[in-house]
């Protein structure tokens, strides 16, 4: 099943992430860690047909930061074909700039209110989508 993977230390930010996903469509699964090392522990128990989908991490995590685990990710390729995804109350050029460089797909500003919060949980959606859509294009090994 293609699932998100989703990062955050803040529990509220991830429950209200991910109802946002869930009203938008209940079939999707959603696995949650809650700091950068708990991600890479959890990678590396899934074989490689059991990885996500997609990761959303959120930038200030203890322990790990989102570009920590973005470097880190970046060692393996098996994490490649994997879109990521860094959500974060920062604005700071500096932090969307490395997280984009170390291989984040997308850099988002968590929202504010209900109607960015939708948009977000659709622009997600749409991620996942793709992702999926290029997994299954690609041909399957023996």
């Amino acid at each position: 099943m293609a699932y998100i993977l989703l990062a955050d230390d803040d529990i509220e930010d991830q429950e209200i992430l991910v109802e946002a996903i869930l009203n938008l469509d209940a079939t999707v699964a959603i696995q949650s860690v809650q700091n950068g090392q708990e991600v890479l522990k959890y990678l590396e128990g899934c074989a490689d047909h059991e990885l996500p989908a997609l990761v959303v991490l959120d930038y200030k995590m203890p322990i790990l930061s989102a570009a920590d685990v973005l470097e880190r990710m970046n060692d393996r390729p098996r994490y490649g074909s994997i879109p990521k995804i860094v959500w974060s109350t920062s604005r700071q050029p500096e932090h969307i700039k490395l997280c984009m460089e170390r291989g984040a797909t997308h850099y988002f500003t968590k929202p504010v209110n209900l109607t960015e919060l939708t948009a977000l949980a659709t622009q997600i959606l749409e991620i996942r989508g793709n992702s999926i859509n290029t997994v299954d294009a690609q041909p399957q090994g023996i």
